[in-house]
């Protein structure tokens, strides 16, 4: 497993935590020094505020254990390709490098409907995509087929 696989698998741990508690299952994790210093999950539906992504969750933990918004020699691993929004906050925390899992065709904005960092002119970044991107949208199709049967 390489160091970006064993990250990802960090990543969808918290997906399965958002999963089980009927959310969306995206799931993030910010790595400094190779320690995992902020990890969160989806919480829309359960805090009812559109703001709590997975992404936005995992920065402001991150902001709040460095005591300091710049995560420039951070890393965020996460398990959907960000959405505009989360791709904007990515960009103004100065993260250092994105990994993402599965890739967003309809609402990415990492290199798949948009590439919001290419067109970002004070941060552009290293973005890999596709890192365990089989268990990542697996996970994610068989939430919503799931929820597809109870309707």
């Amino acid at each position: 497993m390489t160091r970006d696989e064993g990250y990802m698998k960090l990543a969808l741990a918290q997906a399965k935590k958002a999963s089980e508690s009927g959310e969306i299952p995206v799931g993030a994790v910010i790595v400094k020094s190779d320690v995992v210093i902020a990890a969160a999950f989806n919480k829309k539906e359960t805090k009812k505020n559109p703001l709590a992504h997975a992404e936005l969750r995992a920065i402001k933990k991150a902001a709040a254990f460095l005591d300091d918004w710049r995560l420039s020699d951070c890393e965020m691993f996460v398990t959907l390709e960000p959405c505009a929004m989360c791709a904007g906050a990515i960009i103004e925390s100065r993260i250092k490098r994105l990994v993402f899992g599965a890739f967003d065709w309809g609402n990415g904005f990492m290199g798949s409907l948009a590439d919001l960092p290419a067109l970002a002119l004070k941060n552009d970044f290293p973005v890999l995509g596709g890192v365990l991107s089989g268990e990542c949208s697996g996970l994610l199709s068989g939430f919503f087929k799931s929820k597809r049967t109870l309707v």
